[in-house]
């Protein structure tokens, strides 16, 4: 929002939601039908394909999104180092509006505007002329009109809210006030109306003209040089009439210079030209892939996790991954990469943050979780992970966090595996499994004199159990087979404390996966679920309380969090993720894997001291309401 926001600053379909897309629907569904049931003669092809345009719009922008933040976490070529962070994201979600615009633009009028139907599929008169018109009165004017949203009375109205982004995504370039766009819009149709008012106009032209404003738009708002030396080098008077991601980074950085649309022409005339744009071009030519301290490695969960992904939609991946209706329409695209996880066999990144001094990147395996229950998938999820392990090592990275599955125990022995291959290891793998039992030891109301423990056991459930035990909290189970495999890790006095049962059970409850919801509908009214497992329980009971899985709040320090860690909120991180961070920053020279448990009290103070903050059963409760 601009800091003084003007006349025509919402959207008018604002209050509409994601059913603004509705307002294209009687349109999309008229042209359709009259082109499939008109005759070969009576049909307007150029009134069908209005739709596919937008739909191509849609796609070659997040096209743009999902490889701009794939190249700006790696580093290489990164212009600006400042973070990006949820109130960006929030702010620029609507980038979709202006395709929407597009379409009721050219619906409205294609049906009122004689000559703008039945156009012709290409003319090259008319792809010339519109290429003359942009290069002459659109640049010229948008300079001005660029020069004139700077000027205090505009800009704190109107132009603030685009200049909110110091570091820029390829949407940020359509993020304007409704009104601002109007006035672009007056610009960009003076080629295609002069087209179409002398008769020159083709369907291809129009929509080239669309796709290279798109193309030049997200190009230019990249946070990541490009742009080859050579071009400018064969061709020298390119730099008068294309932009780079550098350039207009200056214009967003310094506010006062580079005003130009993508030709840079206008500002070395008028002496508006960035004097350290060259240099900056330069600088981010030769910029190096960064080299992480801290790595930590997850996988895809569902199959529509990859569009919670930081490469996927933008604003899905900032939100606790929930079922959203609309993406079964994306089926095919999700089968497509499903398989496309059957051969691939490389892990990527996705996000680079900040912790203090030290540099952090999440690789993703990319494997989903049922496919770590498969036995014939086994082996090369392992060599992936293997790989993963040993790019650290080559990299210099200090830690490795180990997340999700990538520790199962019945995968590779909580990590052990590859300790075991490659003893002389300098990078440390660590599962976290001491933090995640600390942190549910901690979730436990205190004065809590007795808890039921039900789940697939695991080294944290043990660890929890005894635990308890040793602190003189009762610890009942609900099945007979956990009653006796606790009791046989246990020493006599602590298997004292132990209690199997079905009635009368306590309020809280330590759940791990194998939660079913026959167990739940046992739990009486205003039970706490603690999960110590990794992935959250299926939330059963409406009337009891569910925490998240292991995990704490971020401190402020924590940078470049725009995404969220799977169902986790904002901010909120695992404790495998956690962990690894601490394990870097305390500089602990141990690994974290197989049975090895680190010093819980040790490992929580660490937490506490480095600013991460307990999620209490009252943020828990208040999270699932909002969500609810």
């Amino acid at each position: 929002m601009a800091s003084k926001p003007g006349f025509l600053t919402d959207w008018p379909w604002t209050c509409l939601g994601t059913y603004k897309y509705a307002l294209l629907a009687p349109f999309a569904i008229h042209a359709t039908y009259s082109y499939m049931t008109k005759g070969e003669g009576e049909r307007d092809l150029s009134k069908f394909l209005i739709l596919p345009l937008l739909i191509w719009r849609m796609v070659h922008n997040q096209l743009w999104i999902s490889f701009s933040r794939y190249r700006t976490a790696q580093g290489a070529n990164r212009i600006v180092d400042k973070s990006i962070e949820f109130d960006q994201v929030d702010r620029e979600r609507n980038w979709d509006d202006q395709i929407i615009f597009n379409g009721l633009f050219f619906y409205i009028a294609q049906n009122y505007i004689k000559r703008a139907q039945d156009l012709p599929l290409w003319r090259m008169d008319g792809a010339i002329l519109i290429a003359l018109l942009h290069a002459g009165p659109v640049e010229f004017l948008y300079y001005w009109l660029h020069r004139a949203l700077h000027h205090h009375f505009l800009y704190s109205r109107y132009h603030s809210h685009h200049h909110s982004s110091i570091v820029t995504e390829p949407i940020t370039s359509v993020i304007h006030p409704f009104g601002e766009i109007l006035a672009y819009y007056a610009l960009f149709i003076i080629p295609i109306f002069t087209t179409i008012w002398n008769g020159t106009a083709s369907i291809l032209s129009i929509f080239g003209y669309a796709t290279y404003i798109d193309f030049m738009n997200n190009m230019g708002h990249c946070n990541f040089e490009h742009i080859p030396k050579w071009i400018f080098s064969a061709f020298p008077p390119l730099k008068y009439i294309m932009y780079t991601p550098s350039f207009h980074s200056l214009h967003h950085t310094q506010f006062r210079t580079n005003y130009s649309l993508f030709m840079p022409f206008y500002d070395y005339v008028y002496g508006t030209m960035d004097q350290s744009s060259d240099l900056l071009y330069e600088k981010s030519l030769v910029r190096k892939e960064e080299s992480p301290d801290l790595v930590h490695l997850t996988h895809l969960t569902t199959p529509n996790s990859i569009y919670y992904l930081r490469l996927g939609f933008a604003y899905l991946a900032s939100e606790p991954h929930k079922s959203k209706w609309y993406l079964w329409l994306m089926s095919p695209v999700t089968l497509w990469s499903t398989a496309i996880t059957l051969i691939y066999g490389r892990t990527f990144i996705v996000e680079r943050n900040l912790f203090k001094r030290f540099k952090l990147q999440t690789w993703v395996v990319p494997k989903y979780t049922v496919q770590y229950f498969m036995q014939w998938q086994r082996e090369s999820i392992n060599k992936m992970i293997e790989d993963a392990i040993l790019e650290a090592e080559e990299k210099g990275v200090k830690v490795l966090s180990l997340g999700l599955l990538n520790q199962a125990e019945e995968l590779n022995r909580n990590g052990e595996l590859f300790i075991t291959r490659h003893p002389k290891l300098k990078v440390k793998l660590v599962n976290g499994s001491s933090l995640a039992v600390a942190i549910v030891l901690n979730s436990i109301p205190k004065g809590t004199s007795q808890v039921l423990l039900r789940g697939n056991l695991n080294k944290v459930a043990y660890s929890i159990a005894l635990t308890l035990c040793q602190e003189g909290v009762e610890v009942f189970t609900l099945r007979e087979d956990e009653y006796k495999k606790l009791k046989l890790s246990f020493n006599s006095k602590a298997t004292n404390i132990l209690a199997l049962s079905q009635q009368n059970l306590p309020k809280v409850w330590l759940v791990g996966d194998g939660l079913s919801d026959d167990d739940q509908s046992k739990a009486s009214k205003g039970t706490i679920f603690i999960p110590f497992s990794q992935f959250p329980p299926k939330k059963a009971r409406k009337d009891c309380v569910y925490n998240y899985t292991p995990s704490m709040l971020a401190p402020k320090h924590f940078e470049n969090v725009d995404s969220c860690e799977n169902w986790l909120p904002r901010r909120v991180m695992s404790a495998q993720r956690i962990a690894g961070i601490l394990h870097a920053v305390e500089d602990w020279s141990e690994h974290e894997c197989g049975n090895t448990m680190f010093d819980i009290n040790k490992i929580w103070q660490a937490s506490l001291e480095h600013g991460f903050r307990p999620l209490t059963t009252s943020y828990a409760l208040s999270e699932q309401k909002y969500r609810n």
